[in-house]
């Protein structure tokens, strides 16, 4: 028979229940760990993603989300450009040559821009694809965190998540646009970009002034913080041009529009494109349309393709076709860009210049 009224000792009943509570802690430490690193805000070094992990078919992503966190990679190359400039530790070399056989430069601004605007995209964004003008070197790979904060001026601007498949997102990044100027420090060409395409059509775009700290931004059906200028003029109007190609646009300009038709010529797509904008910035010129007549980089426009786009303007090749933003880097039509104009009556009157494009 069972001996009745056991005595436990008070000793051995503190350590089950303190044995109790240490696998209590364990578990439940454990699934706080796994909820924090959904956030960022633990987990191991290195493995700290500002978001989610990805679902197998890649999930959604918000496009509010992505252009804060564009802006902010904009501005965070900015000031890699900036630094490297103003530090003279430029250490230039070529990468190559361009198809009319000028040396395409490379400097530390572009590669530390890159650095720093990829792996902040790319670690906010795991899932989708991002391609950038500079080669992304994994021993330099780092994780930098985004605390999610989405500024208040697109807050107001885009009310509401606009989400998209993540596979049908391309983010094209432009970590210094005119490095040939950069080097010549002529600075107020100067821009870090990034882009954002849904199926090929660019949606997002963000162009940042890196030594005036000025940023435009623009969501196709969403909201922007820049604004097309009140009037343009169509008949004799002011062109921005490349300053390596100016004397080729200037002479059919000049056939097309007449003798009073103004040429700028001017270094950087980005520049170029805010020049048709009402852009607050004294240091910034003015034009009514902007022509390219030879092959361009995708990274280099895709960026004033989708501002020019969410404020009713148009960049197309020389033709006036649109411009698809998968595939190739590059566009081998030249292209047209115009905002408040009869964007097609424009192409018809550049029949040379589509030519020109073309060889």
């Amino acid at each position: 028979m069972a001996p009745m009224g056991i005595r436990l000792s008070p000793l051995g009943v503190a350590v089950f229940c303190l044995l109790g509570l240490g696998v209590l802690y364990h578990l439940y430490s454990g699934f706080l760990a796994g909820r924090f690193s959904l956030f960022g805000l633990g987990g191991e070094p290195g493995s700290g993603a500002a978001r989610p992990a990805p679902a197998a078919d890649g999930g959604t992503v918000d496009l509010r989300e992505l252009l804060a966190v564009s802006v902010l990679a904009a501005a965070r190359g900015g000031e890699e450009v900036r630094r490297v400039r103003e530090s003279n530790a430029l250490h230039e070399k070529s990468k190559g040559k361009t198809r009319e056989g000028a040396d395409e430069k490379m400097t530390s601004g572009d590669v530390l821009s890159n650095r720093k605007m990829f792996y902040l995209l790319k670690t906010a964004f795991p899932s989708v694809q991002i391609n950038t003008e500079e080669h992304v070197d994994a021993a330099d790979q780092e994780v930098i965190l985004w605390d999610h904060n989405i500024p208040e001026d697109i807050l107001r601007e885009i009310t509401t998540p606009k989400e998209v498949p993540a596979e049908s997102v391309t983010v094209w990044i432009d970590p210094l646009d005119a490095t040939q100027e950069y080097t010549e420090d002529l600075r107020n060409y100067v821009t870090t970009m990034v882009c954002v395409a849904v199926n090929g059509k660019p949606v997002l775009g963000v162009i940042h002034k890196p030594f005036s700290e000025y940023t435009a931004w623009a969501m196709v059906g969403g909201g922007s913080n820049v604004k097309a200028r009140t009037s343009y003029n169509e008949k004799t109007p002011r062109i921005v041009v490349s300053r390596s190609h100016s004397g080729m646009v200037k002479q059919v300009a000049l056939q097309t529009f007449g003798n009073q038709t103004t040429i700028i010529p001017a270094g950087g797509a980005g520049y170029k494109v805010l020049a048709l904008l009402d852009v607050p910035d004294k240091s910034q010129e003015k034009a009514d349309l902007y022509i390219h007549v030879t092959y361009i980089k995708k990274w280099d426009i895709c960026a004033g393709n989708a501002i020019l786009k969410a404020l009713g303007g148009q960049m197309t090749t020389l033709r006036g076709e649109e411009i698809s933003y998968t595939g190739s880097d590059g566009v081998e039509g030249g292209l047209l860009a115009s905002i408040k104009m009869n964007h097609q009556a424009l192409v018809r009157k550049l029949p040379d210049l589509e030519k020109i494009g073309h060889n």
